[in-house]
């Protein structure tokens, strides 16, 4: 009898590799593997018409589309990782002396306020810098991908006509989370990021989740298994990976050279699935989303992901 086949998306990275190049077979089952271009247009699609079977899909708007009923359920596969203590860009003009200096101003955010990277930013220089988010307006230079979502009253969209990079370099925004500007008078707001970063994973564990994946609903209800299956096939070629980061056969660039760095701070696995692995972290999110008007503040970290999936680790 032939296989099921699930309409998937996700981005080729190192992580999935073996997955995506069919070296990693699934059981009882196979993926149509999509391809999009940008990997956020498929966030939307899945978001709004359910396009896709199984999906890759950033953890806020994951988190902010089930609270809205969105039927689709998460498995904990934490595909990308990322440290954002640079994503903040500041014009070196502005006056902006420390991030404290945020308050008061404005401050650009790339595309949504629920955008996973404008989320994790916003919680550093809260819990780091002791920034209050409410006394900054946050300018927003695109919508929601869930479109029910409603934002606090402190944050607002860009005038129309208007870029959010030119707004950066001119000054009409001292700051902006999430945009790429090459110009003299922009710089990062804080100094020697990336290391920042690593000593903060060094100190308290801070590593943040970018990306998951879901499966629809109706697919998890038809097929008992399912869920563990998914996470299984990840994993493994993860774990395929791993071993080849360990014995020193992959390039060190972009994200393998990060995963090397978090190996050699934490003497362990650089993605681990799995909720325990990652119970902090998670919860720290949840945190952070409640505390910036994205969750209502009932949530736990169980209610998030397929209940046949909550013990396993990969």
């Amino acid at each position: 009898m032939a296989l099921p086949h699930y309409k998937s998306v996700t981005r080729t990275q190192v992580a999935n590799h073996a997955l995506k190049d069919g070296l990693v077979k699934p059981n009882g089952f196979e993926f149509d593997w999509v391809e999009v271009d940008p990997l956020i247009a498929a966030f939307r699609r899945m978001v709004r018409g359910y396009e896709f079977d199984i999906c890759e899909l950033a953890i806020t708007t994951y988190m902010c589309a089930k609270a809205y009923g969105k039927k689709f359920t998460a498995i904990p596969v934490f595909i990308v990782r990322q440290f954002h203590h640079g994503a903040i860009l500041v014009n070196k003009n502005a006056g902006i002396r420390s991030p404290k200096d945020l308050e008061g101003k404005r401050v650009g955010v790339n595309r949504g306020y629920t955008v996973t990277t404008g989320v994790w930013a916003r919680g550093i220089l809260q819990d780091e810098y002791g920034v209050d988010l409410s006394k900054v307006t946050w300018v927003l230079s695109g919508d929601e991908h869930v479109a029910e979502y409603k934002a606090p009253a402190n944050v607002v969209p860009i005038e129309a006509g208007k870029k959010m990079e030119d707004m950066l370099i001119s000054g009409e925004l001292v700051a902006a989370i999430g945009v790429s500007v090459d110009h003299p008078d922009i710089v990062p707001l804080i100094p020697n990021a990336e290391e920042t970063g690593f000593a903060a994973l060094a100190r308290n564990g801070h590593y943040p989740i970018n990306h998951l994946v879901v499966i629809r609903d109706e697919l998890i209800e038809a097929n008992p298994g399912l869920a563990t299956d998914v996470f299984n096939a990840f994993a493994q070629a993860k774990q395929m990976y791993v071993e080849k980061l360990k014995a020193g056969q992959v390039d060190l660039k972009g994200d393998a050279k990060m995963h090397k760095r978090v190996m050699e701070i934490t003497g362990g696995d650089p993605m681990p699935y799995g909720i325990e692995p990652n119970r902090a972290v998670v919860e720290n999110l949840i945190g952070h989303a409640k505390r910036q008007g994205i969750l209502a503040g009932s949530e736990r970290i169980e209610d998030l992901f397929v209940k046949e999936t909550l013990g396993l680790v990969g």
